[in-house]
């Protein structure tokens, strides 16, 4: 049957094209039946070399070798096979990663830049905000020097500071106001025009008393540089001509080589920044100790434990001396620091050095000196532990401490009086204010303190009473 539709179709084909086709049938090695067509070539005349099998194998190999690469390719690609997808998978996790780094610093970028930006304006804006009151402040000020002081007797009270004579018109006050002055009022008058003609610079008293009030800083100046951050500043209680009482002295002491003593001709002078006269001191100064007193500048040479006079009209040392047993350069200094192992004093009485010895274990020691030698006069030990106060001053022979250089309300803590060789705690409120105190200094003619307070000069009213 299928031998039959094989010639059926072998006939049409070939009565298709009009070719003669050969019919053969025969067994073959196997046994089976096999039918074989013989047709003409209708293009070729003869067959094709045989000698170019080879070529067609070389051609064919290369096609599939060529086939193989491409496969090869697809695989790497990730396009064929799990095993491509799962490597292309990782391999592009892989690539995505710095991407994704990239991406999330790139955002964090623009995070920053938008509140710097923020930043930027807010400053802008405070900016305009201060140019707008330093204008009006301006605008203030020229206002004010301007104007004249009322010439009448406009406001509270001025028609009895102008007319003394005139009494004047009672202003009933509240009921509380009235009880305050009550209570005010059970203080002694006594202990009040004590108080007031003692503790008033310039007053004819003079007699010495124990302190009992320190009165709010008052700033004169302030240093411009950082060698300005503590220093000492004062005034010659007895001055020698042609210095005055209004004369004024200033070291600034930050540095290893602090030689300049500025000289002003007043206080107000110091204020502006302009000195009168820089001398150069023939040895640097160690720390924030000196004095100025009856013509000369009393001060502790660096890294020793001596102590100096320089004569400020003649600008040369004229005596130095050397203070047995005291700790320098850092062994014995107050709570702040800054090398204050010798501290120099000036009171009505007249020169005292302030130090400490390996003997008295940090206590503080109080000598008198003569100021034209230098010679120890007399010697007191206290109980009073050096390195536990901030500062300290002599008012009357009697030697004061401060409790701390950096607490905005310290005390006056602790007093010794060289008369009665005793000791006994205080507790007189001490401000201050720029909470870096560096030195305090008793001034006898104008009765009151000088300090240094974070690159500040000030001055401290004080009040004393008799015992």
């Amino acid at each position: 049957m299928v031998g039959a539709w094989l010639l059926l179709w072998g006939g049409l084909a070939l009565g298709c094209r009009g070719e003669t086709a050969f019919l053969r049938r025969a067994d073959d090695s196997t046994g089976r039946c096999t039918y074989s067509f013989t047709v003409a070539s209708p293009v070729e005349a003869t067959c094709p070399d045989a000698g170019r099998v080879p070529e067609l194998r070389a051609e064919l190999a290369a096609l599939a070798a060529r086939l193989s690469r491409l496969e090869s390719r697809e695989r790497v690609t990730g396009g064929s096979g799990p095993r491509g997808g799962e490597a292309g998978g990782a391999r592009d996790s892989q690539q995505a990663a710095p991407a994704t780094r990239l991406e999330a610093a790139y955002g964090e970028l623009l995070q920053a830049k938008s509140r710097l930006e923020e930043e930027k304006g807010r400053l802008e804006r405070e900016k305009e905000e201060l140019g707008r009151r330093l204008e009006s402040s301006t605008q203030e000020i020229t206002r004010l020097r301007a104007t004249r002081c009322p010439p009448g007797g406009e406001g509270p009270g001025r028609d009895a500071l102008r007319v003394p004579g005139k009494a004047p018109r009672w202003d009933p006050q509240p009921l509380a106001y009235q009880e305050l002055q009550s209570e005010r009022t059970e203080v002694p008058v006594s202990r009040l025009l004590e108080e007031t003609a003692l503790g008033r610079p310039g007053s004819e008293d003079s007699g010495c008393g124990e302190l009992v009030w320190v009165g709010k800083p008052v700033v004169f100046g302030r240093a411009e540089s950082i060698a300005g951050k503590y220093g000492v500043w004062m005034k010659d209680p007895e001055p020698v001509p042609p210095f005055t009482r209004e004369t004024t002295w200033r070291v600034d002491a930050v540095g290893t080589e602090v030689r300049q003593l500025f000289q002003y001709e007043a206080a107000e002078q110091l204020a502006r920044g302009y000195p009168a006269k820089v001398h150069i001191l023939p040895q640097p100064l160690e720390s924030t100790g000196a004095v100025v007193y009856h013509g000369g500048l009393f001060f502790q040479p660096r890294r020793s434990r001596t102590v100096a006079r320089y004569d400020l009209r003649g600008e040369a040392v004229t005596a130095e001396r050397e203070i047995p047993g005291a700790g320098y350069h850092g062994q014995y200094p107050y709570s702040w620091g800054g090398y204050t192992d010798i501290d120099l004093a000036v009171d009505e009485t007249g020169l005292w050095v302030i130090y400490s010895t390996e003997k008295a274990r940090g206590a503080i020691v109080l000598s008198k000196l003569d100021p034209e030698t230098l010679e120890i006069r007399r010697t007191w030990e206290t109980n009073i532990r050096k390195r536990g106060v901030a500062n300290s001053f002599v008012i009357c022979g009697t030697l004061y401490t401060v409790s701390s250089y950096s607490a905005p309300n310290a005390t006056i803590n602790f007093a010794y009086d060289t008369a009665t060789g005793t000791s006994r705690a205080l507790s007189i409120p001490f401000e201050n204010r720029f909470r870096y105190l560096s030195m305090v200094d008793y001034n006898p003619a104008e009765r009151q303190l000088f300090a240094w307070d974070s690159f500040n000069m000030v001055t401290y009213p004080i009040r004393l009473s008799r015992p």
